[in-house]
């Protein structure tokens, strides 16, 4: 073989080899175009395609995060408030993320956008900040079903903030207050009702038995007593002025009759 033949195939070897082998990595695809017509995907690894036949798309496999902007959101008990959210999402289909959307992290994005303003429109005020987690779930079963033919799976979608007027921040705070007395007012009310049924229980007990109250007075002397007080406070039963009682009332007849 003449020297020049080798020379011209060293040469086109130098030209066409790098650009024949490619090397993708383990989270890494190429989408293989040939002649304008898909081929498939390859990887990852080394393979060999066409130069100026192949022309290969790399599609990363790796989950994306994503920031869904603030968006105003109009709730279902017309309060207008500001939220944002984070979506993750990954290809699992590299060939329709290629040929079936000209974007797809765009597109997801704007999908993103406009399902956060529906689901959360449907929604009350009192739902948004209860049970986030529900709705989040929502929105990322609504989201996954209209990425999925572009071959993009979005596993999470989570409400970070909830941004609310000064003035429904004061409205809340209030009615979280009037909550609290009304709770307040409740236990309280429980309270002496529960203590009454028990002053009425004793009650009962001492009309049976007198003698529970003598035994009451000893008790409380005894605790009046432990703190080494000066001064004892001698609680008198009331029946002891019944005999004073029927005496001013005889005594106060018999001067009558004198009288008459």
């Amino acid at each position: 073989m003449p020297i020049w033949a080798i020379v011209l195939i060293v040469i086109l070897l130098a030209i066409f080899l790098p650009a024949s082998i490619k090397i993708l990595r383990e989270y890494e695809r190429g989408v293989i175009f040939r002649l304008g017509r898909l081929v498939g995907a390859r990887g990852p690894g080394i393979f060999i395609i066409i130069p100026f036949v192949d022309r290969m798309v790399k599609v990363d496999l790796r989950v994306i995060t994503m920031d869904v902007p603030y968006q105003e959101v109009i709730t279902k008990d017309n309060v207008t408030v500001r939220v944002n959210a984070v979506v993750y999402f990954r290809v699992v289909d590299p060939e329709a993320s290629v040929v079936k959307i000209l974007d797809f992290i765009r597109a997801t994005s704007q999908i993103s956008q406009t399902t956060l303003r529906s689901v959360l429109g449907q929604s009350e005020l009192d739902a948004l900040l209860s049970e986030r987690e529900r709705l989040n779930q929502i929105l990322q079963k609504q989201i996954d079903e209209q990425t999925d033919p572009w071959g993009v799976k979005v596993s999470t979608v989570e409400i970070k903030e909830v941004e609310l007027a000064d003035t429904m921040k004061r409205s809340m705070a209030a009615q979280a207050e009037a909550e609290r007395d009304r709770r307040a007012k409740i236990i309280h009310a429980e309270g002496e009702l529960q203590a009454s049924e028990k002053l009425a229980q004793a009650g009962a007990i001492i009309a049976r038995e007198p003698t529970t109250l003598q035994l009451r007075y000893l008790e409380t002397l005894t605790g009046i007593a432990a703190e080494k007080n000066s001064t004892i406070i001698f609680p008198l039963p009331i029946n002891i002025f019944e005999a004073f009682t029927k005496f001013s009332k005889a005594l106060g007849s018999g001067e009558e009759e004198e009288t008459k």
